[in-house]
């Protein structure tokens, strides 16, 4: 989906602010944040896709005003209320206050049906769609051609797990792209690399 967590290679943000602190918890708070995230993945209450997509789906303004621990905590009250391991109720009795939860989700897809078997040195395409639920590829790669590195992991398609869809598993590849195709008029001469799910990816003949 486009929102404000993708917003690689937007222009009007000024530069990346770096914190002055060291460590990886600032506070103590992050840490019980961090635990207890770990926790309802290893107890598969949901999967690392649905938890990304539930940060996704925040306000944007509450998303861009929030530090990385209370979007994982937005993410993880979400989805416990989502999968009705409380009531919002009951959240705010807890509280004693309102919670900002993120909003509801569009429908997932699934991906290709069979596979396509990209090999190195293809050119290849990302396929310019709009997706309204979850998806892996980032919006500044839509529509553009790079060429195939190598293949990579298996995964489950996200577009798909990130919805808890019964998701197959699909080749991923290491795609790179010329900084100047993905921005054109206004980037370094460098390389990017994007690993691909298969079925973002169309031959380029």
């Amino acid at each position: 989906m486009d929102g404000m967590h993708d917003l690689g290679g937007v222009e009007g943000f000024g530069p990346v602010q770096r914190s002055s602190y060291t460590s990886v918890f600032e506070f103590s708070w992050e840490l019980k944040v961090h635990a207890i995230g770990s926790c309802m993945l290893s107890q598969k209450c949901w999967g690392i896709d649905e938890q990304r997509h539930a940060i996704e789906r925040m306000e944007p303004r509450h998303y861009l005003a929030s530090g990385y621990y209370e979007r994982q905590l937005t993410g993880f009250m979400t989805l416990a209320i989502e999968k009705k391991a409380l009531s919002y109720t009951e959240l705010r009795q807890r509280l004693g206050s309102d919670f900002p939860l993120s909003r509801p989700s569009a429908p997932g897809r699934l991906g290709r049906p069979a596979p396509r078997n990209f090999k190195p040195g293809q050119r290849v395409r990302v396929k310019n769609e709009f997706v309204a639920g979850h998806t892996r590829f980032p919006s500044y790669t839509r529509g553009k051609i790079g060429t195939v590195v190598s293949q990579s992991a298996i995964c489950h398609f996200p577009d798909a797990s990130g919805h808890g869809l019964d998701a197959h598993e699909e080749m991923t590849y290491d795609v790179c792209f010329e900084a100047s195709d993905l921005w054109p008029g206004n980037s370094d001469g460098a390389q990017v690399h994007f690993t691909a799910f298969e079925s973002y990816l169309e031959l380029v003949e």
